[in-house]
């Protein structure tokens, strides 16, 4: 068996791997890039109108063999470890006779993203949704998925065996979630056979980051934000993140506050409600549906008549908001400023700001902070991470016991070698025979 990172192994983000065996060949992530070659946010417009080999050619995409252009025969499969762009962004332009192997949950927010956030959904012939624990077949590949704790819904690690070998990527993943028994049962599942090599995400690794908080305490946090506010609160993250769309209905029945989502967020959880204990939205369960500008002038013209009518028994109007500010707690995004507010906040009004700070750096947010200043209000990060911490990924790591670790997805691969000693350093596009890394590492 033989891997190569495609893309990863110094950046956060736009994962791309490949394992194959002498007549098989996957592909684990097909991500677009998180930041641009001067640390900015990756822009995905720039990608407009450009034709695979320009893409190709610029970098954006990785030269993977067949996977985007015909210059080798496709892989024979993808497979998603979870619906975050970085790690799903480029498949819209894979070769489209490749299938798309995916959990349920995978599946159900590229269709919300691909609704309601201008993202590329994926071709109902191309998936090939698998179920947690359960192992499946990819030619010479035995593949079984394990469901871990993200901030994206219904994530996964794989374990891949073949000739011999087992491999565990670990996707992304943390352990200071609502989900601490997901770890718990994926190590218990590898304990069972030796692990040669974990390929292992570590975003936080590096000695001046310190340790954030878990999901409980954020929880904690937002009750005390809420509590001290004196008018309308906007929660502002994306709702592909299901559990923090818990934790802020969590924190809005304690403080007595009305949780109001839009149609993005309504339909989220909607979706989800049968495969998590997440409420459905309803007015019953302390839900109501705000019904934005954007969606309103658009949802004909998209062919979301259905969506439009899920939610209309549980609506509210923004005059009901604004009459009892400090009775609701808002999902909240920029564009509604504007369409939906007049461009100037509610007196008094406090934005919970619950997603990576990076995408703060830019004159747009700037602006938005000073409306908001001049509107009484205020504006705080309130977020905990999606990512594994550096102590929990040491620990990770060793209960795993594998021969060999490969980093990947982080910006300090070589932080590793601090606290591993069987690490291998790849650089992109390098190949490695497990068979015969195993024998230099023994």
């Amino acid at each position: 068996m033989q891997l190569t990172i495609f893309r990863g192994t110094r950046e956060i983000g736009g994962n791309c791997v490949e394992m194959k065996t002498a007549n098989t060949r996957i592909i684990l992530d097909v991500g677009m890039p998180l930041m641009d070659e001067t640390g900015a946010p990756f822009d995905s417009r720039t990608m407009r109108g450009k034709s695979i080999a320009q893409l190709l050619d610029a970098g954006t995409l990785p030269r993977v063999p067949g996977l985007f252009d015909k210059s080798a025969p496709p892989p024979d499969a993808i497979l998603l470890s979870h619906a975050h762009l970085d790690h799903t962004g480029l498949v819209q332009y894979s070769r489209p006779t490749i299938p798309v192997f995916l959990s349920q949950g995978t599946s159900k927010m590229l269709m919300a993203g691909s609704i309601f956030a201008g993202q590329s959904g994926l071709e109902r012939n191309r998936g090939r949704v698998f179920r947690s624990a359960t192992p499946f077949r990819i030619g010479e590949f035995r593949i079984t998925p394990y469901p871990v704790d993200h901030s994206a819904f219904d994530s996964m690690a794989f374990l891949i065996e073949a000739d011999g070998k087992a491999v565990l990527y670990s996707g992304d993943l943390r352990l200071h979630g609502r989900k601490p028994g997901m770890a718990r049962q994926l190590l218990q599942a590898v304990a069972r056979q030796p692990v040669d090599v974990l390929i292992m995400e570590g975003t936080h690794m590096g000695s001046d980051r310190k340790r954030g908080i878990t999901e409980h305490e954020l929880e904690e946090e937002a009750v005390q934000q809420i509590r001290s506010a004196n008018g309308l609160v906007l929660a502002m993250f994306s709702p592909m993140n299901v559990d923090r769309l818990v934790t802020f209905y969590k924190a809005a029945h304690r403080t007595k506050r009305v949780f109001v989502v839009d149609p993005y967020a309504a339909f989220v959880m909607h979706v989800v409600s049968g495969q998590c204990r997440i409420p459905p939205p309803t007015t019953q369960k302390g839900i109501r549906v705000y019904y934005n500008r954007h969606f309103e002038r658009t949802y004909q013209k998209r062919n979301l008549k259905k969506v439009h009518g899920k939610f209309l028994a549980d609506r509210i109007s923004i005059e009901e908001i604004l009459r009892e500010r400090d009775r609701h707690l808002m999902v909240f995004r920029p564009s509604m400023l504007r369409l939906d507010f007049g461009d100037t906040f509610p007196e008094a009004a406090r934005c919970l700001y619950s997603s990576w700070e990076g995408y703060l750096k830019s004159q747009e947010w700037d602006d938005f902070k000073e409306k908001l200043k001049a509107a009484g209000g205020d504006f705080l990060v309130c977020h905990a991470s999606g990512h594994i911490f550096q102590d929990d990924l040491v620990r990770f790591v060793n209960d795993v016991n594998p021969r060999i670790v490969v980093p990947i997805h982080t910006m300090e691969p070589r932080r590793f070698g601090q606290h591993f000693r069987q690490v291998r350093f790849l650089k992109d596009g390098q190949a490695m025979n497990l068979t015969l890394a195993q024998e230099i590492e023994q």
